[in-house]
């Protein structure tokens, strides 16, 4: 069979969780840092800073944040320091309020059970509580200020008693809960209607900064094809993360990828019935899988995993990154949340260097997801096809656009729309070797014609250090558009990106809920 064919094995890679919460733990205590964090401050975040600049292979990483939050004077406090060293490298404030963690939102829960008017409710399991959208509930003081504020949706166990549905805010400043006469927070809405099944009980999540790296090889016989660097989301790039995360892919002993990641990923309502909204792509759940345990957060599995496409549920029996053999690819796979979607984040690699970035869609009980929705996922695909620079971007169309023939070569930096009248594809190549990569799109990827708010649906930009994502930004669309200033990309290092656009409509027909390109290697 063709898994005999196909073997993987897998090599730890980083810090573990115990060295990560070691050195955050040494380094809450010192004292440059502990007049900073009064009270019971909560640790929401551990981030590893990227390198300044590209390197041919992964290095440990020696410095990390973590980010507090001081409820006391209700402000984040970002701690940078450095693996094996006691001393801080610094310590900065902030009035901007990170996502929650799910402990935090237990606390929340916590607090609303003590409250006089819901309380009760909430203790006999009357009414169930789970993460809604969006995650913090405004909180805005007379003076202008914010405190930190989280949402709590809570869902009646009676499905006669709907009218009970509402989401509130649990000022975690004041410990008190606050009511809106919507029933809901700006942006959300909680009635009578509800869609799709409810979230598992007790459901297990991860925070952003669980650790887990793993070199991953594949062999096809006696021969490697495949080895690259895998993160889990949780351990993912970018400020909101970026799923399931490849790093210094090589095929058959020569540079593929850099990095490729899903960095932004974002939603937007019909008539805005609710949102928009920019989902985080770190927050991993339960899929179904068993094998072995691997690494922190990743499981060489026996068979496929199931996700909730597979299932209807989001409960399972391992949270993290599954990594199995599906015929002659090797999938990896894990389940990741926001609120009350569930997502899907997931890469195919075959042993013919063919690489199927995946992204489905799903959710768990709401009212907001009953109303038609789109959501547009973007991956970010920096090719080093050998080496670092030298890319040569080429874009196909049948019938021709310019002077007849088929291919045309892109000298600058450029936006492209999908458009498969033309049969649209691209190619980005190493001048020297002729190697190369074609970007072929997947048939439920939509475009973003039309659409002001998706943007776009493939971009080439010039690699620049820090250009992982699009932050800061203003709203919730995509804003690459800042980094298309005009360069050339003839012969540079290229980033493509690539964006698919799915709508979900739970009165409509079923459809497929995964998206997702093709990329195909060519005179390799």
């Amino acid at each position: 069979m063709a898994e005999d064919q196909v073997r993987v094995e897998v090599e730890p890679f980083g810090p573990d969780d115990n060295a990560i919460a070691g050195a955050v733990r040494e380094q809450g205590r010192h004292a440059d840092v502990t007049p900073y964090l009064k009270g019971n401050p909560r640790l929401l975040a551990v981030t590893l800073p990227e390198p300044a600049r590209k390197t041919a292979k992964p290095r440990e990483p020696e410095r990390y944040r973590a980010t507090w939050f001081d409820y006391k004077r209700n402000r984040a406090v970002h701690v940078d320091g450095r693996f094996g060293a006691a001393k801080p490298v610094a310590v900065t404030e902030s009035a901007e309020h990170p996502l929650p963690t799910r402990d935090e939102f237990d606390a929340a829960v916590a607090v609303l059970k003590k409250d006089s008017e819901l309380g009760q409710a909430v203790r006999d399991g009357a009414l169930v509580p789970y993460p809604p959208m969006p995650p913090l509930a405004g909180g805005e003081q007379p003076d202008g200020s914010v405190e930190r504020t989280l949402a709590v949706g809570l869902r009646p166990a009676d499905k006669r008693r709907r009218k009970q549905h509402e989401i509130v805010g649990v000022n975690l400043v004041r410990n008190a809960v606050e009511r809106f006469p919507e029933g809901a927070p700006p942006l959300a809405r909680a009635n009578e209607q509800m869609c799709q099944a409810p979230p598992s009980a007790g459901q297990q999540t991860t925070g952003q900064g669980t650790a887990g790296q793993v070199w991953v090889n594949v062999f096809f016989g006696a021969e490697q094809v495949w080895r690259f660097l895998a993160v889990r989301p949780s351990a993912s790039s970018g400020a909101y993360g970026s799923g399931v995360e490849l790093r210094f892919a090589d095929y058959r002993g020569k540079r593929v990828l850099y990095r490729a990641h899903v960095p932004i990923l974002n939603v937007l309502y019909d008539a805005n019935a609710c949102g928009p909204y920019r989902d985080w792509q770190y927050q991993e759940g339960m899929i179904e899988a068993s094998g072995a345990n691997v690494a922190p957060g990743f499981l060489l599995a026996s068979s496929p995993a199931k996700t909730i496409l597979d299932t209807g549920s989001d409960s399972g029996t391992f949270l993290g990154t599954a990594i199995y053999v599906d015929g002659l690819e090797v999938v990896l796979v894990c389940e990741l949340q926001a609120g009350w979607y569930r997502y899907v984040s997931e890469w195919r690699l075959h042993v013919d260097g063919t690489i199927r970035p995946r992204f489905a869609f799903d959710a768990t009980a709401s009212s907001c997801v009953c109303n038609r929705h789109h959501h547009h996922v973007y991956w970010r695909l920096d090719f080093d096809i050998e080496t670092a620079g030298g890319n040569v971007v080429r874009e196909f169309n049948d019938p021709p656009i310019l002077g007849g023939k088929h291919w045309h070569t892109k000298a600058t930096e450029v936006m492209r729309l999908r458009n498969p009248g033309h049969h649209r594809r691209w190619q980005i190549s190493n001048q020297g070797s002729g190697r190369g990569y074609e970007i072929v799109p997947g048939g439920n990827d939509g475009t973003a014609a039309g659409d002001a708010y998706a943007r776009g649906d493939l971009w080439f930009l010039r690699y620049h250090p820090g250009e992982i994502d699009d932050e800061p930004i203003v709203g919730t669309e995509i804003e690459i558009d800042k980094y298309r200033n005009g360069e050339s990309i003839a012969g540079e290092d290229v980033v493509a990106w690539y964006g698919a656009h799915f709508t979900h409509d739970v009165s409509g027909p079923t459809v497929d809920h995964v998206v997702g390109p093709t990329l195909r290697p060519h005179h390799w």
